[in-house]
């Protein structure tokens, strides 16, 4: 199979999409990558919407979207476009559509774009099985293309864009039963409308591929792209964005694992980060994720290409895709399925690489006069009352001290990693285990007889290191670059040992300056996040050479938030479950409960559950499609009445909103999902 979906795997190189126009601000093309966001406030509440939009416009939003669920709603966008125009805003409206044509087509009169959901837009979702001949498949395609076809039609004739975007949780039964819960369903279900268009010779298209899962996101924008060049169809520009991300740093985090690594592919003209927040706080995270890449082709042209010392090649049977450096005439091929996840197979070196989860290492080495209770910011909690450590989902499983081993027994499970020379000087320690240099790794010297780390750069790879790594059964890579496009670079070091099929487990090395919070959030999610949805890497290492001096209390401020981050990126890229997950909208004009508050405090109360995924969800719209793979799902049907989900059945159907959350709980304690929260702090002694 062609495996062809971006510009470069080994350089950044933007895809170069049509340009569509909307409104005065053209997307697409050699134009910048947008940003977006929604109006939360009720779309008849006129001030209410313009206020909000002056204030998501002020923000850095550059398209606003509002909700239209009936016409009367549609009408009212009218108003809301008087008012702005009349208090000199000009940002282009996006009405978004789901359920009802006749409400978008009066939209499409009004605003300078309409979103319709190829899901259910003319189409029904009742979560029925339904079995199709190929002739009467074909007669519902077309019943549904002549619903649509107005619609295409008043677009074409005022001037009017169009975004089909699917949703992975709203797939018709029609697209399910044909083609399942897939990447190439999203992508089917968006290609039936798009052929249309293209058949009334109307091109102001964008697409979205959007999805709570982030594997399945990234893999469905990856074969869409991949799909229009296979049918010959335009290059149309794609618009970004994880659903029901969530809040906060998770929403944060998962929203980069998504959106950042189709960025660094090249892919998408417009993002929208879509938090459970207010929206003017989505527009500064989605133009950070940007402003990464604004000018890294500029950079490009000043940082050396990612290139490869090796030169023999392992051919794959599948008629690979190569890769060629600018440099030098070097060619690798593509080892990997872009639109399936298949995790790397290693070897297991302790409880590295095999069917272990990915690991998270600690970078203690510059933290001065370490305590038991500093353990703490690497998710050890240690009580001087009971003298024995206890560890949280988010525990380290290695810590490295570097130059200085730690001078007290480490609690069991955590593992300390020390530098090579400080291992021969400590005496070669069993419960050391040792990183070497790629150099003193190649010297014939000591080793630990389990478990010795190696750290290696794609220029250390050589024809020469390769072999000695894969006879040996000990050793695990520390992978690590300095090159500023990071994600690619070590991409192409995993393709070197793939094709020299070297199955030493790998843990991924990222070492950041100092940042704020949030751009470290976003880079790791991405570079780290990234390797992780294709399946490469088998653990983590957020390191800490590159930060300024500290002092203690900021060290460990610093190492907290880091192994927080770790634990996070594993947990949006769906490679290591280790804390509850929660699946929340970002609240629109539809909501009928207050989402922050309802997500904080479902949040308070369940937040110790590892690994039980919550839908959190303000109206059915939004409701069980959404939640796509959610474990529970809260889901509001009507004024401060809530519908409880078990999967994707209703399990209870109008509980009052005072009674929904010890009602959930009641749902997973009757399932045996339940457990009690643990207080983990010491106790009082009176």
């Amino acid at each position: 199979m062609n495996k062809t979906y971006c510009p470069s795997l080994t350089e950044y190189k933007r895809r170069l999409s049509r340009e569509v126009k909307i409104g005065d601000l053209p997307m697409g093309g050699l134009n910048p990558i947008r940003v977006q966001s929604m109006t939360t406030v009720d779309t008849m509440d006129t001030l209410g919407s313009v206020e909000q939009t002056l204030r998501m416009v002020e923000a850095g939003c550059e398209y606003v979207r509002i909700t239209a669920p009936s016409v009367k709603e549609a009408q009212n966008l009218l108003e809301i476009k008087k008012e702005l125009r009349k208090r000199g805003c000009t940002v282009p409206l996006i009405a978004d559509i789901h359920f009802t044509p006749n409400a978008a087509e009066l939209a499409a009169r009004i605003v300078e774009k309409v979103r319709v959901n190829p899901g259910n837009y003319a189409d029904k979702k009742k979560f029925e099985v339904i079995e199709y001949t190929d002739s009467s498949y074909a007669a519902e395609v077309e019943r549904i293309r002549e619903r649509f076809r107005p619609l295409v039609q008043i677009c074409k004739q005022y001037g009017t864009a169009m975004r089909i975007g699917t949703n992975h949780g709203s797939l018709s039964d029609r697209i399910l039963s044909r083609y399942g819960d897939t990447p190439l369903g999203m992508v089917e279900s968006a290609l039936e409308f798009l052929r249309l268009c293209e058949e009334e010779n109307y091109y102001d298209v964008v697409l979205s591929m959007k999805a709570s899962n982030t594997q399945v996101m990234v893999q469905a924008y990856r074969l869409l792209v991949q799909k229009l060049d296979e049918e010959g169809l335009q290059p149309y520009p794609l618009h970004l964005g994880v659903t029901e991300a969530g809040e906060a740093e998770d929403g944060r985090i998962k929203s980069a694992v998504g959106i950042g690594t189709l960025l660094e592919d090249g892919l998408g003209d417009t993002v929208r980060v879509s938090l459970t927040e207010a929206p003017e706080a989505e527009a500064p995270v989605a133009k950070a994720l940007i402003d990464r890449y604004t000018n890294r082709a500029q950079e490009a042209k000043r940082i050396p290409p990612v290139v490869s010392s090796s030169l023999s090649v392992v051919s794959e049977n599948d008629a690979p895709n190569e890769l060629t450096t600018d440099n030098q005439q070097l060619t690798t091929t593509i080892p990997i399925d872009p639109f399936q996840y298949h995790r790397r197979v290693t070897r297991e070196v302790l409880n590295l690489g095999g069917q272990n989860v990915p690991r998270v290492m600690a970078d203690l080495s510059r933290l001065p006069g370490l305590e038991y209770a500093d353990l703490r910011a690497v998710g050890h909690l240690y009580s001087a009352f009971l003298d024995k450590f206890q560890m949280n989902d988010l525990g380290a499983d290695y810590v490295y001290s570097g130059q200085r081993p730690i001078p007290f027994m480490l609690p069991n499970g955590l593992k300390e990693v020390v530098d090579y020379t400080a291992w021969l000087d400590a005496g070669q320690r069993s419960d050391h285990y040792p990183l070497l240099t790629a150099e003193e790794y190649a010297a014939a010297g000591p080793r630990h007889p389990e478990l010795n780390f190696v750290r290696h750069t794609l220029a250390s790879l050589t024809p020469a290191a390769l072999p000695l790594l894969r006879a040996d059964a000990t050793a695990v890579l520390l992978l690590r670059t300095d090159n500023a496009h990071a994600m690619p670079e070590i991409r192409r070091a995993f393709f070197e040992l793939l094709n020299h099929a070297v199955p030493n487990p790998v843990i991924i090395q990222r070492q950041y300056p100092a940042l704020t919070p949030e751009q470290t959030q976003l880079y790791a999610a991405t570079d780290v996040g990234g390797l992780l949805l294709d399946g490469l890497g088998d653990g983590v290492l957020l390191s800490t050479e590159l930060l300024p001096e500290h002092s203690k209390e900021e060290w460990l401020t610093t190492l907290d938030q880091l192994n927080q981050l770790s634990f996070g990126i594993l947990q949006a890229a769906r490679t290591r479950m280790s804390k509850t997950e929660y699946i929340s909208c970002p609240s629109c004009g539809r909501t009928l409960f207050d989402l922050q508050e309802t997500t904080a405090m479902i949040r308070k109360r369940t937040d110790h559950l590892k690994g039980v995924k919550i839908g959190i969800m303000g109206c059915i719209v939004n409701g069980p499609g959404e939640m796509a793979d959610a474990d529970y799902g809260y889901v509001g049907v009507g004024k401060g009445k809530i519908a409880l989900y078990r999967g994707q059945e209703v399990i209870k159907k109008s509980v009052p909103e005072e009674r929904a959350v010890d009602e959930l709980i009641e749902l997973m304690r009757e399932d045996g999902r339940w457990l009690e929260p643990v207080l983990l702090e010491e106790p009082v002694v009176g």
